[in-house]
Order: structure tokens, then sequence, then C-alpha cells
């Protein structure tokens, strides 16, 4: 990781101040660098982790750096990480532009290694992340999404990426493709581990832990799969709190739907499905040799759901 961190910093270079100061400030915000991680562990289970696997590790944390940059534009967020966000610190305009120049600095990046499959895989998983994107706009303040097209938007928007990561190091393994394919599958369950638990803390988490405001999501009208579930079996009125603010947004009554987030089981409804998933992601790469890697892969589908932060 901390080759990768040195070619990020490489990378990221630009003669336009701006770009730097916006690429640097977003980059170093304190990040958990998963993604990244997952190309290499995934590389070292098929042989010596090499120059290239850090260059497509760093290609992996920008195009989720991007993703992030746009997003809280899209979101108007404040606060990511504990820390302001880009947006708030150098205007829309700026994030927007630069996240454009991160995108395009990974794909100039995924072009060196020269790889068809990896800039096959990579330019896929961009795309399919993009329309992830626009899915969960066009749901903002819906409260009619069911369960499987919330599970659709995540595995899109976040799962995609983490798919993409573990299968890079399998490609560059010359892995088998069973194994390829395990690797694509345990990336996606974990993805979506991920997400779920990113959706209970934002209902339940200490604020100093997870870097935002608890119901960040529910003051943008988003209905997380915590919310949907708690509307589904709450009563009249805490339905009907929770309807109210998915459609309108903001946390007037946002006790009252704590409240029946807590009482109606939701949280340990999303954390039951997250630990499905990470139990799925365990059994895929089972029939892999033991060895350090393997372990620490293993070691990360626990973290996926049983971190605070």
């Amino acid at each position: 990781m901390l080759a990768v961190n040195a070619v990020i910093a490489k990378s990221l270079h630009s003669e336009v101040t701006l770009v730097n100061q916006v690429a640097n400030y977003i980059i170093n915000s304190g990040g958990k660098r998963l993604r990244p991680m997952l190309v290499l562990l995934s590389a070292g289970l098929f042989g010596p982790i090499k120059p290239e696997h850090h260059q497509l590790a760093a290609v992996v944390e920008f195009i989720h750096t991007a993703t992030l940059l746009h997003d809280d534009v899209v979101d108007e967020s404040a606060k990511r990480r504990g820390k302001n966000t880009a947006n708030a610190l150098f205007g829309n305009a700026a994030s927007v532009l630069v996240g454009d120049f991160v995108y395009s600095r990974a794909f100039q990046m995924m072009v060196s290694v020269q790889n068809m499959r990896v800039m096959e895989v990579l330019s896929n998983a961009t795309n399919v992340i993009a329309e992830g994107e626009v899915l969960q706009l066009l749901n903002v303040h819906n409260v009619d999404m069911t369960d499987e097209n919330y599970l659709q938007v995540i595995q899109y928007k976040t799962a995609k990426l983490f798919e993409a990561a573990a299968k890079l190091g399998a490609i560059i393994g010359n892995a088998s493709a069973e194994d390829e394919k395990a690797l694509s599958l345990y990336g996606m369950h974990i993805g979506t581990a991920f997400q779920l638990i990113d959706d209970v803390l934002d209902l339940s988490g200490n604020v100093l832990d997870i870097g935002k405001n608890l119901g960040d999501d529910l003051n943008e009208g988003k209905p997380t799969l915590p919310l949907l579930y708690a509307m589904q079996h709450g009563n009249v009125v805490e339905s009907a709190a929770i309807k109210h603010a998915i459609k309108h947004g903001g946390l007037d009554d946002f006790s009252t739907i704590l409240n029946a987030v807590q009482r109606t089981g939701a949280l340990q409804h999303v954390r039951t499905i997250a630990e499905q998933e990470a139990a799925s992601a365990r059994t895929v790469i089972a029939h892999l040799p033991e060895s350090t890697f393997k372990t620490a892969l293993i070691t990360l589908t626990d973290f996926s759901v049983s971190r605070s932060f």
C-alpha cells in the first residue's frame, strides 16, 4: 500500500495549481483504501505483486475518488470523513472539473498497463457506476422503491468497483476463468455488504466515527434499505413520518424515524443481509489455497460488517 500511495502521489501531479490542490485534498482525506487493497490481495493469491498491480490499485482509487468528487456536488454534501468536502472548500465547478481530471488520469494510467482485459473491466465498471449514480438520482424522494431496486442501485453504484478491483488481481495473475469468476463474485458480495453497513451507520453510527452527520441520507430524501424496512413494518404514524421525510427531505421527524427504525428491527434486518453477503464472499473463495492473502480477504469480509466507521 505504501507503493500504491507513492504511485498515487506521483500520478496526481498537474501543472495546474488548482488541480493539485483539490485532487490532493480529496485523495488525502482519510479513505480506507479498501478497493486498491483488493487489487493487491487478489493479485497475491496468484503470484508476486508487481509494479503493474500498484498502478492498477491507484487507478481503482482514482475512479473511486472521482465519483466522490461528483457525488458530493450532486448531494450538496458539506462533510465527508469528518472534513469539509472539496465542493464546500473549492466550489462545485472546481470539484466537477477536477473529478474529470482524476477520471481521465485513471484512464491514462490504465492504458499504460497495455492489457486489453484490464481496460475492458475498468471501462465497463466505470460505465456501470455512472448508471448506478443516475439510478440513485432517479430514486431520490421515491417512497415506492422496492428492496430489489435498491439492491440493484448499490450493486451498480458501490459493489461494481469492488468487483472490478478483485477481478483485476486475478487477470494480471493469469488466474483460471473459474478463479477469476470467484474473485469477481467475492468483490460484488463484499461491496454490497459494505454499502449496506454504510446505510446502517447512517442511522446508528457515532458521528465522530462515521465522519458525517446522522441521517444524511434521509435528509437528502434517499430511501435506504433500513428506511424501507421500517416504513413497511412500522405503525401508521411511523410509516407516515418516514414517507414524508423521503418525499420532502429534511429531519423534522428524525427522532420518530429513529425510534421506528429501532423498534421494527430494521438495522438488525439489514445487518443480517450484509452478514449473508459477507458469508457468500467467504464461500466463493473457499476453494483457493490457504495463504496470508486469502486470510486477509476473509478478514476483510469480517471488517466490512463489524466496522463502526
